[in-house]
């Protein structure tokens, strides 16, 4: 449990406390003297000392309130603390109010001493105040609080949500293109060795990047253009990248690792049984707050298509949703000869 008063946390509300008492002993002032008859200097004098000094014993209360909180105590115990709280405090208000009046202007004291029983009285509506006050304030930090620490918990699992993904990616498209270097390497040595050296550069690229949910666009297709240089040694002429990017987009953020499911899925589901070339084409434009990028790739709609999970699909609509809340963010389109998926990733 946090003690720490909330005048020394929020000096906002110091500053509120300190304007209302003010405008409680300038009213009492301004009672005392047009409506009772007071003196002036007696109605200064126990303005001063009762509202004043009510204004610094009073913030005392909170530590009534955080030791006796009903989470804790029973309700009769937290009453019992009050009214012990109470008494204590008005007596010292009272005593202390009497003495500093009786030093301000010696013939002030009076008042007080035959209005004992009302002044006590008030002294009671007073804590009764400060401890509606005081509970409203422990309320609104511990809501406060409690937003933060859900605030972090989502964050957590924000990050452990994302991290699966990444995670369910690396495997599957390393196991991919393990698989195509074992096929090249005793048809064409060459190439498996081209393939292990960009396929090192792009897992040294995914980690690199592992921690960090958002890199520039530039540095995604620079990642992705090595992914698509590995496929290329494999398939060769069947396989034509075209990119038509609008260079005004290549600073916007974009979630790292999101682009390479999708050029997966263009060789997987176009590439793999075409016997014509292939084209898997990017494209992209975008303004201040919405980069819009479009991949495409024709297909024969005649050859079988290999199965397969979805994952790639599947893994960029979740990632969508924990980081922009919106799954929808991913539009999938087949007219049965291009198969079309865009991206629409918010840049505020």
């Amino acid at each position: 449990m946090d003690f720490k008063h909330p005048f020394i946390s929020n000096p906002k509300l110091v500053i509120y406390y300190i304007l209302i008492w003010i405008a409680i002993i300038t009213g009492a002032v301004l009672i005392k003297w047009l409506a009772y008859g007071f003196e002036p200097g007696i109605a200064v004098a126990e303005a001063l000392a009762l509202p004043f000094m009510f204004a610094i014993i009073g913030s005392s209360i909170w530590y009534v309130i955080k030791f006796s909180t009903l989470e804790n105590n029973s309700a009769v115990r937290v009453v019992l603390s009050h009214l012990i709280a109470a008494t204590i405090i008005v007596f010292i208000w009272l005593y202390f109010g009497i003495v500093i009046i009786k030093l301000l202007h010696p013939y002030a004291g009076q008042w007080i001493e035959n209005n004992l029983a009302g002044n006590i009285f008030s002294g009671y509506m007073l804590y009764l105040t400060y401890v509606i006050f005081f509970y409203a304030v422990n309320y609104y930090q511990g809501f406060k609080e409690k937003v933060r620490n859900e605030g972090k918990l989502k964050s957590l699992v924000k990050e452990a949500e994302l991290h699966a993904l990444k995670s369910q990616i690396n495997p599957h498209f390393l196991f991919n293109s393990l698989n195509s270097i074992s096929s090249l390497t005793m048809t064409n040595p060459d190439k498996a060795q081209e393939m292990v050296i960009n396929l090192s550069a792009l897992m040294r690229y995914s980690l690199k990047h592992d921690q960090i949910d958002k890199v520039t666009f530039s540095e995604e297709l620079k990642n992705n253009t090595l992914y698509l240089q590995i496929e290329k040694v494999r398939f060769g002429n069947k396989l034509n990248a075209v990119f038509d990017i609008d260079e005004k987009c290549l600073n916007a953020m974009i979630p790292n690792m999101i682009l390479q499911p999708l050029y997966e899925n263009a060789i997987k589901y176009g590439v793999y049984e075409a016997t014509e070339p292939i084209d898997i084409t990017t494209r992209s434009k975008c303004n201040d707050n919405v980069l819009e990028i479009t991949i495409t790739n024709n297909y024969d709609p005649n050859s079988i298509s290999k199965k397969g999970e979805g994952i790639g699909l599947r893994n960029i609509r979740d990632r969508l949703q924990i980081i922009y809340g919106n799954p929808m963010l991913m539009k999938v389109e087949d007219n049965k000869k291009e198969f079309t998926v865009t991206l629409a990733i918010p840049q505020k």
